[in-house]
């Protein structure tokens, strides 16, 4: 794995070893270090828990990533090499840091209230529902102006917790992140998926890797339809879903929205036996996801 992710870090231009073990909390909250570094992370736990990620895509039923985990998932389905996912994931982080310094942007989750009456109120206030995630989860984005009059009025029955992220992700004010990572994913390769493969910007299964690739370079200024996604996990009648790291977000929605679902959040090495363990049960009908991130 030392070696992995010493090629890796080449990719990406960027230390993971160092960032991902003795790096302070500032230094990896940067968006340009955090995007590649939690991708490289989910790819090595993915790796740990099958052998590689070709057995991973045969193993698992289908895969899905929230937001930057979309990098992640492409990885495991075999729709982008290891080193193109990351590759992209650091221009895209790169690329979006840069929109975020731009403009003082933000964004806000919205817990509870009536989903028709919060999403309403988040058009009303000139703000982006950038993350649906079900569940009564819905997180509003925009400028900080606009967010600090959204909590003076908020929607009915609703709670509000600003998020410590660097800006409006997945909204038009990453419309320059866009341009950028379009013309690197240009000169990227895309096979299509060797399972089935879910879209952030529908929920839909995805068949084909050029396809999928445009949706991921979309998706950077367009919202995350998590509620969708996980509609499609229960339409294909999943029994068993596994969050790869940073685990713990994905499988909290799902314990709400996926009742009688196996779930299992591999948040450190301890937990890979049992995730072996749960796939050797469920085979042909578990779930591999990517947990969302700050960015």
């Amino acid at each position: 794995m030392a070696e992995r992710f010493a090629a890796w870090s080449e990719v990406a231009g960027l230390d993971l070893v160092r960032y991902g073990t003795t790096a302070d909390a500032d230094e990896i909250r940067d968006t340009a270090v955090a995007q590649p570094l939690l991708v490289s992370a989910g790819m090595a736990a993915a790796v740990s828990l099958f052998g590689d990620l070709e057995t991973a895509a045969a193993r698992a039923d289908a895969v899905a990533g929230h937001s930057v985990g979309e990098f992640t998932a492409a990885a495991l389905a075999g729709v982008l090499s290891p080193e193109d996912a990351l590759a992209l994931v650091a221009e895209r982080g790169r690329g979006m840091a840069e929109a975020a310094a731009a403009t003082a942007t933000g964004m806000t989750a919205v817990l509870g209230g009536d989903r028709a009456e919060v999403l309403a109120a988040i058009e009303a206030a000139g703000l982006t529902p950038a993350n649906d995630n079900g569940s009564g989860q819905i997180v509003a984005a925009g400028t900080l102006e606009r967010l600090a009059a959204f909590a003076e009025e908020p929607p009915a029955r609703a709670r509000l917790r600003p998020l410590s992220v660097a800006g409006a992700f997945h909204t038009e004010h990453m419309a320059p992140a866009v341009q950028r990572v379009r013309e690197v994913a240009g000169r990227v390769g895309a096979a299509d998926p060797r399972t089935r493969l879910l879209s952030n910007r529908d929920g839909a299964v995805v068949e084909s890797g050029g396809e999928y690739l445009d949706r991921l370079v979309s998706q950077i200024s367009s919202p995350v339809r998590w509620d969708a996604c996980t509609q499609t996990l229960a339409d294909l009648g999943v029994t068993a879903i596994i969050e790869l790291p940073p685990a713990g977000t994905l499988t909290g929605l799902a314990k709400r929205a996926l009742r009688g679902v196996e779930l299992l959040a591999v948040k450190t090495p301890d937990d890979l036996e049992r995730a072996k363990e749960l796939v050797a049960k469920h085979s042909g009908d578990a779930v591999l996801v990517e947990g969302p991130s700050d960015e």
